[in-house]
């Protein structure tokens, strides 16, 4: 009952992790999954003990990538001891959650449960291929305009709840399905295509077509495969394709060699299920599209691969461009931090150290990469030399066991997978639905290459029996109690975010709170600390002096809190910077701008590259030009704004704002010549009928 029990445990967490979202959370997807993914190892880990209990023995089996394994987990432990954020490094980096200490102790736990107990491995595949069918006709509305997400989310059965100006959130262009991202999406329909060339090559092997129901039963597989690889074209995504692509030449190179039957039917099957798809909706690739002469479908008659060119050259860089920007970057950071990282999942802030000023001229120039963007750089930006190199050891033992046990069908699809996830890797970054394939597809192989003789017998339980398994029992409670408490913590900070963004802060602080009083996370603190800046500037311009000197102190504990316990955290140096204007605005001390202006300059020396900090810089001597008593002191605070907008304007030479800014300082400080040229500059070289720089000009 058991076994039954774990391997219904495990048949779940593949089916539904990759489906499971909500709209309650502060980030839909990868949360959910990994909050899920948590519960799941928690009962198995439970029963698997339970199992031990009852048989009296430790049941842990021995597998050829334990000692990988083992030496991973160190340097992960390693890196987290030594990292600049150690809470990060343990829960991994709030927004993407996955990657983080304890993620890949649940990976590892997974890993040894599936190997120690007696599971059946195609069960748990149909779990896999039944899940991405469900992914996959979750897609299909959206690509046709009435995405589903957005019908169970907001009652519309359109595409209007995503945000329509990333290409990223356009279903009828790159469709995401429950994964989160097109890329999430084609690397893990990927790993799923191969599984399901297992199953069509099984059903080719036994069933013969006599009858009418056994045409039809021959056709699903075929019929999945053609929708898996249709909804990977779908997506988009350039690396997935490729992953397949490598995976097709390596399946059929494995067949021809070593399996050599009905090798001229799988070949034109495999030409239908690929062939046939990308000449009806094409790649998205222009290289490989002009050679496709089948006109594109679409119901609303859209190009896709023009559509996106067109936005490519319309002001938004090509992502390969910036990924090699990232790469440099992950690449200069681990000359600093060569043996162990900055410490597990900091790349989030770590980067901004090196972050090349090239970046500031893309189209993401103020985007916030928490990963970079390939999963070996990213690994060795955060964890070194050693993380990299363990994690590239465990790659090996896996690759070179299954090669040396090929002659089991099934194995040699799975190491397909395993090595399409590699591919996608490099071009992106693991996701809880990939990472859960990345240590268990290894764990299917060991298992299916092992033969399940376990028969053991057991008697009454005694008391000692019972008092481990109410200990055990009681512990498990308290995990699962911790899991639920995260999410509801999450839930509350979720709904803070979104009345943070309609200014309204009173409720926004009030959800920071409940979420901090359910869970001690930095982040809430943060965000408390922030809304409660603002508050206590709402509270001064209405008279109510006391509250808001005692919004502010609460807000500035706070915030003090998370710089004494995260100091290389930009972020919060910049939360600091923006508190203190709201002070300055409750008290009108000078003194309060001159912290902001330290705390800049501080988050200045962690990120050097960063334009919006001289940018805000230039505002705040800007103001502390405008109360200063003598004219000594105003020609200097003068100056250092001139001086710190021009900073700007040297690390992004595209800033329009930081071009305007000025216009405005020259203008102010009575320099009316210099002041038109940057106005004409911008109209010369951004918008020759800006309305608000003419404005300025006529003034």
């Amino acid at each position: 009952m058991i076994d039954q029990i774990i391997q219904f445990l495990y048949s779940l967490l593949f089916f539904v992790t990759p489906i499971l979202m909500s709209k309650d959370t502060s980030e839909l997807f990868e949360f959910n999954k990994m909050l899920f993914i948590y519960v799941a190892t928690v009962l198995i880990a439970f029963f698997w003990l339970l199992k031990m209990v009852v048989h009296k023995k430790i049941i842990l089996k021995k597998t050829p990538l334990d000692i990988p394994i083992l030496i991973f987990f160190l340097s992960q432990l390693v890196s987290t001891v030594f990292s600049l954020d150690r809470h990060t490094s343990v829960f991994g980096y709030y927004g993407r959650f996955n990657g983080g200490l304890l993620s890949t102790i649940s990976y590892i736990i997974l890993y040894f449960a599936f190997v120690s107990n007696s599971l059946n491995v195609e069960k748990t595949l149909k779990a896999i291929l039944a899940s991405s069918l469900l992914v996959i006709l979750w897609a299909i509305p959206g690509k046709l305009g009435h995405d589903l997400t957005c019908l169970v989310f907001n009652g519309q059965f359109d595409n209007s709840c995503w945000d329509n100006s990333v290409m990223a959130f356009r279903p009828d262009l790159r469709t995401f399905s429950t994964l989160g991202q097109p890329n999430w999406l084609g690397a893990y329909l990927a790993v799923s295509f191969f599984i399901g060339i297992y199953f069509l090559i099984s059903q080719n092997s036994k069933v013969k077509i006599q009858n009418l129901k056994s045409k039809l039963k021959s056709l699903i597989w075929p019929a999945y495969l053609f929708l898996n690889f249709s909804m990977i074209l779908f997506s988009r995504s350039r690396s997935a394709i490729f992953a397949v692509l490598v995976g097709v030449v390596l399946f059929i190179s494995y067949y021809w060699f070593f399996v050599k039957t009905n090798i001229k039917k799988l070949l034109i099957i495999l030409l239908i299920i690929t062939a046939v798809p990308a000449l009806f909706f094409k790649t998205g690739i222009d290289k490989i599209d002009k050679y496709l002469t089948v006109e594109n479908y679409s119901p609303k008659k859209i190009n896709p691969s023009s559509i996106i060119n067109n936005l490519t050259s319309n002001n938004v860089t090509e992502s390969f461009d910036i990924r090699k920007i990232v790469w440099q970057g992950a690449w200069d950071l681990n000359k600093k931090y060569p043996l162990f990282g900055t410490g597990v999942e900091t790349f989030a802030f770590s980067y901004n150290f090196v972050r090349p000023v090239s970046h500031n001229l893309t189209s993401e120039w103020d985007y916030v990469y928490n990963k970079a963007h390939n999963e070996y750089l990213n690994f060795l930006a955060t964890t070194g030399f050693i993380g990299l190199g363990s994690y590239l050891l465990m790659i090996i033992f896996v690759v070179t066991y299954g090669i040396k046990n090929y002659k089991k069908s099934l194995i040699p699809l799975l190491i397909i997978s395993y090595i399409t996830i590699l591919i996608t890797n490099f071009f992106g970054f693991s996701t809880t639905t990939i990472q859960l394939f990345f240590f268990l597809i290894p764990a299917l192989i060991i298992t299916e290459n092992r033969q399940q003789t376990e028969t053991t017998k057991f008697g009454k339980a005694s008391a000692y029996q019972w008092l481990v398994i109410f200990v055990i029992a009681a512990f498990t409670i308290y995990l699962l109690s911790s899991i639920v408490i995260y999410y509801l913590a999450d839930v509350n900070y979720s709904y803070g975010i979104k009345y943070a963004k309609v200014a309204d802060q009173q409720k926004a602080a009030s959800y920071f709170e409940k979420a901090l009083k359910l869970r001690q996370e930095p982040v809430y603190e943060d965000r408390f600390s922030a809304s409660l800046a603002y508050l206590s500037a709402i509270a001064a311009l209405r008279n109510q002096k006391e509250l808001a000197k005692q919004i502010a102190a609460s807000s500035d504990s706070y915030n003090r809190k998370t710089i004494q316990a995260y100091p290389k955290n930009i972020f919060y140096w910049k939360t600091r910077a923006k508190n203190m204007y709201y002070f300055y605005r409750v008290t009108g001390n000078d003194n309060e701008l001159l912290q902001g202006i330290e705390a800049f300059k501080t988050a200045r020396n962690l990120y050097p590259t960063d334009p919006k900090i001289p940018y805000t810089l230039a505002l705040y001597y800007s103001i502390l030009c405008d109360t200063a008593k003598n004219n000594i002191e105003k020609q200097n605070w003068q100056k250092s704004s001139l001086d710190e907008i021009d900073k700007t304007i040297k690390l992004k030479s595209n800033y329009r704002e930081a071009y305007l800014f000025k216009g405005q300082l020259l203008k102010k400080y009575g320099e009316i010549g210099e002041a038109r040229k940057s106005f004409e500059y911008i109209l010369k070289n951004f918008d020759k009928n800006d309305v608000e720089v003419l404005k300025e000009l006529v003034k």
